[in-house]
């Protein structure tokens, strides 16, 4: 006995178009031109015909701003990007998404470490990745935002800062040896 299938119902899948419902069903038996019919049905057009087209595409990736190990022009910006992502794509990303313009960009993959070991110590490797060099068009400059700010240096009576020196001062008064002695360790005796 083969197993045929039948379609149950429609419903909407993530794309947003029509998509057919098969499921196994031994009792019914449907010729094998209608099931394949019924296959080629599930293809719809992104595209339909007809304004306002009502559609929202959303990028499928992330870009992740990264502070710079180096000293950068002012224009530059670093993003680490997946690795299926072309300078064409990061362009336009940033270029439709923040409205950000964008002169030009620069790519390159970054090998991952090769020096954890886990627990068997075998090496473990850390995934590869892309990082995108973007220089910001029309003479726009980028500054990192500073989120740490140093602290004020006001040191009180009794704070932690003022302990901790007063003891280090104390240990080298300890430590240092009697002027009379002329250089000579504890342990020999005259």
């Amino acid at each position: 006995m083969r197993m045929r299938t039948r379609c149950t119902r429609k419903h909407f899948n993530a794309h947003g178009s029509y998509q057919l419902d098969l499921q196994n069903n031994l009792n019914t038996r449907i010729p094998t031109s209608t099931a394949a019919m019924a296959a080629k049905k599930l293809i719809y057009p992104l595209y339909q015909l007809g304004n306002p087209q009502l559609r929202l595409f959303r990028p499928n990736w992330a870009l992740t701003l990264v502070r710079p190990g180096r000293e950068q022009p002012s224009d530059t910006v670093q993003f680490r990007i997946p690795m299926e992502m072309t300078k064409c794509d990061v362009k336009n990303y940033l270029e439709k998404v923040y409205s950000v313009p964008v002169g030009a960009v620069r790519t390159r993959i970054q090998f991952g470490s090769n020096k954890k070991r886990n627990h068997l110590n075998q090496k473990v490797k850390q995934p590869d990745y892309k990082v995108a060099y973007v220089q910001l068009a029309q003479d726009q400059v980028f500054v990192f935002p500073d989120i740490f700010v140093e602290k004020s240096s006001e040191e009180g009576e009794g704070s932690m800062e003022q302990m901790q020196k007063q003891f280090m001062e104390d240990e080298k008064q300890r430590q240092r040896g009697d002027p009379r002695r002329a250089g000579l360790t504890e342990w020999f005796g005259l």
